[in-house]
């Protein structure tokens, strides 16, 4: 009996709605040094996203803590984010980020499983369930995916299908661990893992306005006044603990930006403002809006560079390169898309043709340098040549040098 039944089979689902408990939990993994963790939380009730249940399985243990009857999570996220505790997750964005929120660090130790075998086969992202089945060759059900997990009591059926996505964690990262390591891949799976952590870390540091999009288009005066409606509706849902697009949606703040009323009866020609959920904050935002335009000319802000403004020759060349780096990654039986997006492609194309100055594109960084990096050059560079693999190929083309 492998350790992913061995749980069902002895334990009775074990909730943790204590906070001694809690901290004896904490100090079990303190000592085991490695443990699976998964969330589940609802993402539109609140300003941010708000935790519902969180689960932990060690070799010895699997439990699920109520974090709705805790008093305090900060031993959990204390061992998340130090140098000796390894925690494994899948898919674990929302983990990092909620562990950045809540302690202000990056996790030390994480490894990611869908990741991991993402560098093991040509599928990402994969989902829980069908790594489960993939490596482990078990059949799990997903029949709790639209729970409310705020709402108590939780039921014995939720605990269990929360388990489930913990209990299978270590098995998996086990196979695929050695895996990895047997041909030398391991690197890349922990540059990766980093390398997700910062990408979560970089996104939380952003204003509120840069996560808008077309913000390129607007003038400075625009720009400026979509700076301060942006942080006027961060505040306001934040003390009323409202997902922010329910204080005001993105469109709507962009159109303010544009048209800038004086008064709240120009404001009503802004379709949907004259929505109850809009429009009481029309007066607050004429105000805002007002601030904004008394900025001094020189101290608005710089326009916005668009962030996907590749020429069409650079996007014809960025679908070359796909084709080689597709089939790279049909070779080395890697995902293309864990390996390199368009965007990607299109930053190795300005890189090269703007004469290589500045820092080097991700496709030919570490591992993806390795691997991909002599090929797309020489592709860039006119040195080989494509041709259609016969039949029963590993790989649909091959490409050859000049």
């Amino acid at each position: 009996m492998n350790h992913s039944t061995w749980w069902r089979t002895v334990m009775q689902p074990e909730l943790i709605a204590h906070q001694y408990d809690f901290l004896e939990l904490c100090e079990h993994i303190r000592d085991v040094g490695l443990v699976a963790f998964d969330t589940e939380f609802v993402s539109d009730a609140g300003y941010r996203s708000e935790l519902g249940l969180l689960q932990f399985a060690t070799r010895e243990r699997c439990a699920a803590v109520d974090p709705l009857a805790i008093p305090s999570l900060g031993a959990w996220w204390d061992l998340m984010i130090d140098d000796r505790t390894t925690v494994v997750v899948h898919g674990g964005q929302a983990e990092v980020r909620f562990c950045i929120q809540r302690s202000g660090r990056i996790p030390q130790r994480l490894v990611d499983i869908q990741i991991a075998e993402g560098l093991r086969c040509r599928s990402y992202p994969l989902s829980y369930n069908s790594i489960v089945e993939r490596v482990l060759g078990i059949s799990i059900q997903s029949n709790q995916t639209r729970s409310d997990w705020l709402r108590r009591p939780l039921t014995r059926e939720q605990l269990t299908y929360a388990l489930d996505d913990v209990s299978h964690v270590l098995d998996i990262w086990q196979t695929q661990s050695g895996w990895l390591k047997s041909r030398q891949r391991l690197s890349w799976a922990c540059a990766e893992f980093d390398r997700m952590c910062r990408d979560v870390w970089e996104d939380e540091q952003l204003e509120p306005w840069e996560r808008l999009s077309g913000v390129h288009r607007l003038s400075r005066r625009e720009l400026a006044t979509l700076q301060k409606l942006a942080a006027w509706r961060e505040e306001e849902a934040a003390a009323r603990n409202r997902p922010a697009r329910r204080v005001m949606r993105d469109d709507l703040l962009l159109d303010l930006a544009k048209r800038r009323p004086t008064t709240v009866q120009q404001a009503l020609a802004v379709r949907d403002l004259n929505r109850p959920e809009f429009k009481k904050g029309l007066s607050e935002i004429v105000q805002v809006i007002a601030e904004a335009g008394r900025i001094p000319e020189d101290r608005l802000p710089s326009r916005q560079k668009q962030r996907d403004d590749a020429s069409s020759d650079d996007q014809i060349i960025s679908r070359l390169l796909g084709l080689a780096l597709s089939n790279v990654c049909a070779e080395h039986d890697v995902a293309q898309a864990l390996a390199g997006t368009n965007r990607d492609l299109t930053e190795l194309v300005r890189h090269v043709r703007c004469g290589e100055s500045g820092e080097l594109p991700l496709l030919l960084q570490g591992w993806r340098g390795e691997l991909f990096g002599d090929l797309l050059r020489k592709v860039l560079d006119g040195r080989v040549h494509f041709r259609v693999a016969p039949e029963g190929s590993a790989t649909p083309l091959i490409f050859e040098d000049n």
